[in-house]
């Protein structure tokens, strides 16, 4: 049983979705690291912009910078503002870009290591400089409208990957909680699909959605062939008591001649006897709602390769979609089947219909699942031309939608045994 479970249908729905929810949940977890990088280096531009700003506009900067030792005065005040705020160096130099403090007292009097604007403004940039790469805001110093220095304000850029890694736990809770959801909902899922499946294998699982369409077809076409079989009967037993009975036996004859080359296809040696009875079943359907049937089939077409239930699932789908967009269209409604061999080798088979066509948003996905151009209280299902597309690929077919009018054309191998 585990065997047969691993393969099951609900396991690999399971499986799927365990799949993409951690996928789904990797992708949120490099996305909220992305985004905590931007948004970490965007407050280090923020905070270094701000803490420039106000040390430029300090007068006790200005006055210092215009004393006989400027360092002695500001290296106590850079030191300070580093440790009370979350910057890694605060750099004051003179017009000319020369340190008057820094955060390794050794640098002290030398070039600043950074972009110096030509006009004195605001500049925000990241540069290596003596304490390596750091995102940096200088900002000019005034006293008046005289230009007396400069101050450098940075946050060094592996400051910024020690604040995205303490983030980091946050993102992992994320990362784990979506992969719990995932899993919880993909065991939601397989317990609600283990309830319709069991333990079918998807390709038995298939097999039962073919057999229902394949039942459900015929049942419909055996119910349309009873009724109008019945309502032929009745019109012949009625002209017969009214004593018409030459128009009763053309009631008869024409019946029997609508049924004849359907049924010489079903009773010849290389026909399809599924095939045969499906389309005189659908014949009547057709006839039934008021839908002329023009059926040509080909004398010596040979059996196609399918299955019986997949031809009856192939066909009725094809046929019932083109019945139903006939009669919902305008007259003259008719449906044309034309069954023959295929060029060079195989079974070629043919269906048309006056109805209005398929819209051309549509008619590229017409063979999705879900994808219908029946209104939903009409019963369509968007089911039955992706099963037909299904069958078609296992077998090994082709089949082609094109408009004006709306034909469906299939070709299918032939059996070889």
């Amino acid at each position: 049983m585990s065997r047969v479970s691993s393969r099951s249908t609900a396991t690999k729905v399971f499986v799927a979705l365990g799949l993409t929810g951690l996928v789904l949940a990797a992708i949120v977890a490099v996305f909220l690291v992305l985004d905590s990088q931007r948004t970490v280096r965007a407050e280090a531009e923020h905070v270094t912009l701000a803490v420039a700003g106000a040390i430029s506009a300090d007068p006790g900067v200005v006055t210092a910078l215009g004393g006989n030792d400027p360092s002695a005065s500001l290296q106590p005040v850079a030191q300070r503002i580093m440790a009370d705020s979350d910057v890694d160096f605060v750099t004051i130099m003179t017009v000319d870009g020369v340190r008057v403090t820094h955060a390794d007292a050794e640098n002290i009097g030398k070039p600043y290591v950074g972009t110096i604007p030509d006009q004195p403004r605001m500049l925000t940039e990241e540069y290596t400089g003596t304490l390596g790469p750091s995102v940096r805001t200088i900002a000019p110093v005034f006293d008046g409208a005289q230009h007396e220095g400069w101050v450098a304000v940075g946050v060094t850029v592996s400051s910024i990957s020690e604040t995205v890694a303490s983030r980091l736990p946050i993102v992992i809770a994320w990362f784990l909680g979506l992969v719990v959801a995932g899993l919880i909902g993909a065991l939601i899922a397989r317990r609600a699909t283990r309830r319709v499946t069991g333990d079918l294998e998807p390709t038995r699982v298939q097999d039962a959605v073919l057999a229902y369409e394949s039942i459900r077809t015929l049942g419909e076409a055996l119910r349309a062939q009873t009724h109008e079989h019945g309502n032929r009967m009745h019109t012949a037993i009625a002209l017969m008591e009214l004593g018409r009975t030459d128009e009763a036996i053309e009631v008869l004859a024409e019946t029997s001649r609508q049924s004849q080359m359907l049924v010489d296809h079903a009773a010849s040696g290389d026909g399809d006897p599924t095939v045969g009875a499906l389309l005189l079943g659908k014949a009547a359907q057709a006839q039934e709602r008021g839908v002329v049937w023009i059926s040509d089939i080909i004398p010596n077409t040979p059996r196609s390769s399918l299955r019986a239930m997949d031809a009856i699932t192939l066909l009725g789908n094809v046929i019932d979609n083109a019945i139903d967009a006939a009669a919902a269209g305008p007259e003259p409604r008719w449906v044309n089947v034309r069954l023959g061999p295929g060029t060079p080798n195989g079974v070629r088979f043919v269906v048309r219909d006056s109805g209005t066509g398929i819209p051309e948003e549509i008619i590229d996905r017409a063979f999705e699942f879900g994808v219908s151009t029946k209104p939903s209280e009409t019963g369509g299902r968007g089911v039955g031309l992706a099963l037909v597309r299904s069958i078609v690929d296992q077998a090994g077919g082709e089949i082609h939608i094109s408009d004006a009018p709306t034909t469906v054309l299939i070709t299918l191998p032939e059996r070889t045994t």
